[in-house]
């Protein structure tokens, strides 16, 4: 190997390291209620910089609360969050965000390119139309959608619309919350080959799913968070040594079966 190829290579190893060792969000003792229903209990996380982090947990369990948070979408009681070391309440805090919603609803009245235009303008990046179908190509998605109004897609057409969207603003972290529900099991691997690549690419991504299998085969670490609680934060192979189970989901339900936290 060339010694410049070399160079290259270490070059781009030490750049991924150095963006690892950074936090890419970081939540202090956060605590969120709604009236006396407590959704997040002095909840206490950290995702490096470049990690692939699996969210899991329960319908109900706060995951969804836990990123309307961290997005200063909804008002917290106490805590702090900060996003690559900015308060989260500043707008900056969000300008190296891309996010998908659980229930993604894109303006009906447009169509797929106009959409796809208007995404990139709040990105501040141009609209490239081969990139945006080779995106739908890979998502499998026809590019004919493109001059579809959005109201005639199906789910499935809709939220690989707004993945495409996502991995279109080539932002530094990527929050998608249920990223492949409404999708089919061949459209759910070519999802997976995606995510891994921006992975690869040096991007954080956070996730949160219910499919375990996904969370074991895709993330580099994960956290179970259960009635508004952090039961665990470490690496699939972790919390399944940790349960003494053969596998995630026999993990996952030991973790939840005792409703005390569990002592690290």
């Amino acid at each position: 190997m060339p010694p410049s190829t070399v160079l290259f290579t270490l070059a781009r190893v030490w750049a991924k390291l150095r963006r690892m060792s950074a936090s890419a969000l970081r939540i202090s003792n956060l605590h969120k209620s709604y009236g006396k229903a407590v959704a997040l209990a002095d909840l206490s996380l950290e995702i490096a910089a470049g990690e692939f982090f699996g969210l899991v947990g329960a319908n109900g369990a706060g995951k969804t609360t836990l990123i309307k948070c961290a997005l200063d979408f909804c008002d917290i009681q106490s805590g702090a969050i900060e996003i690559f070391g900015v308060p989260h309440r500043q707008t900056a805090a969000r300008s190296r965000l891309g996010f998908l919603p659980e229930r993604f609803m894109p303006p009906h009245f447009l169509n797929g390119r106009d959409f796809l235009r208007y995404l990139g303008e709040l990105h501040h990046r141009p609209y490239d139309e081969a990139l945006a179908r080779a995106k739908f190509a890979a998502l499998e998605l026809d590019d004919s959608a493109l001059d579809k109004p959005v109201r005639s897609y199906s789910k499935g057409m809709t939220q690989k619309l707004g993945l495409a969207a996502c991995l279109l603003s080539a932002k530094d972290m990527l929050i998608l919350d249920e990223p492949t529900s409404g999708l089919d099991p061949k459209a759910r691997a070519l999802l997976k080959h995606e995510l891994k690549a921006q992975h690869d690419a040096g991007r954080t991504v956070l996730m949160t799913t219910h499919a375990l299998h996904d969370v074991g085969e895709m993330c580099s670490r994960m956290a179970v968070v259960h009635r508004g609680q952090l039961r665990f934060a470490g690496t699939p192979a972790e919390f399944i040594a940790r349960h003494r189970s053969t596998d995630l989901e026999q993990a996952y339900l030991a973790c939840i079966a005792d409703d005390q936290l569990a002592n690290d």
